[in-house]
């Protein structure tokens, strides 16, 4: 990292490193999205005009404010504006919809909602009316922020704040049970996240990178922390498809790319339809994490693609664990997370907390300025006795520091790089009539990560259930399209043990694979 960005890496807040940047390039372009481009000089100002509107709607320092909305340069503004403000802000991945959304407002007690209205086809105003309606609590304010942004003067707009360590950001992560968890951040929580990312990436002033994941995930502000710091743009996709998005990779000179273990399959895909002429002739790197990434795939990108392909470990509770670096070995690259950055502390520990030597299986768990400070409302400790997050996944540290995941306690499947809870779909199943029993797996998918798998018996005289019936069911009890299932299986009896008679998912694992 260099030493402009190292200085600017120790920022207290977000607002002040967004102010510190664009006083040393107020002229560079940082977000790029269509024909239109923003400078960072001009998202300082924006952020301020945005912020004097949020204000005079009524938002106040430590006002809590939830939004869903897709990725754009408004969304950035409205983001980074809260973070002028002061308040609390709670963002919601634009594709959820009632279950996880009410949720989120009902736990947050957000004061304020800001929807896109109708995006692809779908009314979020109304839904966020529909869902305030029966919140216990008074119904945030609900406002549109999509193409025009609540506006103001500046000069009304107390000081900004000045304590980085206040928990102001709420994101949203799937749990082993059906509900999801308020994970809390803080404005240097999220400023080490990004400079993990920035320090194992290694980029420069003159790369273009790229935010083609939604910007409510928590790799948004990891991202936008390695542009204030570094000093270069991105280019924003509110949708994101191929080959429909490559133009834009294109005209703009795209540099870095990535997202996840999808994302790589896509471009690979493209790729091979015509493998004489670079896809994107200015990539240099794919990047991402989120997902498990299979060792082929690596080979597959670097070979038929001709870029370098680093993939990384994190979560939403620790935006940014490891990361492979373009220096790393070829094998290091296929078959580990890459190494943890200076300050991030990984112990393999057994499953009563004790830690583990080099090379051998356990827990991991981290510690470090990038871990969040725990979950909202939350009856459980997320942390050991001596400081470290208890992440539930399975992995081990090679001799180099290397990190191989090699599973997961908690029960979670990764599908492009997003949480989904086995149980939150098995609990709906069951209450399907034709349903007597279910079990929920993650297959391995070369181009999703995983994909999900329902194994179902059935009760006797039933009429047998269709994948398309199922998904049908789901849909219409609100479960999220990005979370139904793939592959349906039907069987006489799903194995259990002797004892308890628990599902023995790992035997499903192994026969479905």
């Amino acid at each position: 990292m260099t030493d402009t960005a190292h200085a600017l890496g120790a920022s207290r807040t977000f607002w002040e490193l967004i102010e510190r940047r664009a006083a040393l390039t107020p002229d560079r372009p940082v977000l790029l999205q269509g024909d239109r481009t923003l400078t960072f000089g001009e998202l300082r100002d924006r952020c301020e005009r945005v912020a004097a509107g949020l204000y005079g709607l009524g938002v106040r320092p430590g006002s809590v404010v939830a939004w869903q909305l897709p990725t754009r340069i408004e969304t950035v503004l409205l983001s980074f504006a809260l973070t002028r403000v002061g308040a609390v802000q709670s963002p919601v991945i634009p594709f959820y919809r009632d279950r996880e959304v009410g949720f989120a407002l009902r736990e947050s007690k957000a004061g304020f909602f800001a929807v896109p209205g109708t995006w692809r086809a779908f009314d979020h105003t109304e839904m966020a009316h529909r869902l305030s309606a029966r919140l216990p609590h008074p119904p945030p304010h609900v406002f549109e922020a999509y193409a025009a942004l609540p506006d103001g003067d500046p000069a009304v707009l107390p000081p900004p704040p000045t304590d980085g360590t206040a928990p102001r950001w709420i994101y949203w992560t799937s749990g082993t049970t059906s509900d999801p968890k308020g994970v809390l951040h803080t404005d240097r929580s999220l400023i080490a996240g990004g400079s993990c990312l920035a320090h194992a990436l290694r980029p420069t002033p003159d790369d273009i990178g790229s935010i083609a994941f939604p910007f409510a995930h928590i790799g948004g502000p990891d991202y936008a922390v390695m542009l204030l710091l570094h000093g270069f743009p991105a280019v924003l996709f509110e949708q994101f498809a191929l080959p429909g998005a490559l133009a834009d990779y294109r005209r703009h000179g795209v540099t870095v790319a990535g997202g996840s273990t999808a994302f790589y399959s896509m471009f690979l895909t493209e790729q091979r339809k015509d493998p004489a002429h670079p896809l994107v002739p200015t990539l240099r790197l794919l990047a991402g994490g989120g997902a498990p990434k299979p060792p082929e795939l690596y080979h597959e990108v670097v070979r038929e693609m001709g870029v370098q392909l680093t993939h990384g470990y994190g979560m939403t509770e620790v935006p940014m664990i490891t990361m492979g670096s373009p220096d790393d070995t070829a094998e290091n690259l296929a078959t580990t997370e890459g190494r943890p950055p200076a300050g991030m502390e990984v112990r393999i520990t057994d499953e009563e907390g004790k830690p583990l030597p080099h090379g051998t299986d356990g827990e991991i768990r981290l510690r470090g300025e990038a871990v969040c400070q725990g979950y909202l409302n939350a009856a459980t400790p997320a942390f050991d006795p001596d400081g470290f997050l208890i992440t539930g996944d399975i992995g081990h540290v090679q001799d180099t520091g290397h990190l191989t995941l090699t599973g997961r306690i908690k029960d979670i499947i990764i599908r492009k790089g997003e949480n989904i809870s086995a149980k939150e779909i098995e609990d709906l199943l069951h209450t399907h009539p034709d349903v007597a029993d279910a079990a929920v797996i993650g297959l391995p998918d070369p181009d999703r990560g995983e994909r999900v798998c329902a194994v179902i018996e059935q009760p006797p005289g039933a009429a047998p259930l269709t994948l398309a019936e199922i998904a049908g069911f789901l849909r219409a009890e609100g479960l999220s399209t990005h979370k139904l299932p793939e592959q349906l299986e039907v069987l006489e009896a799903l194995p259990r043990n002797e004892a308890l008679r628990k599902v023995l998912k790992y035997k499903l694992r192994e026969r479905f694979a």
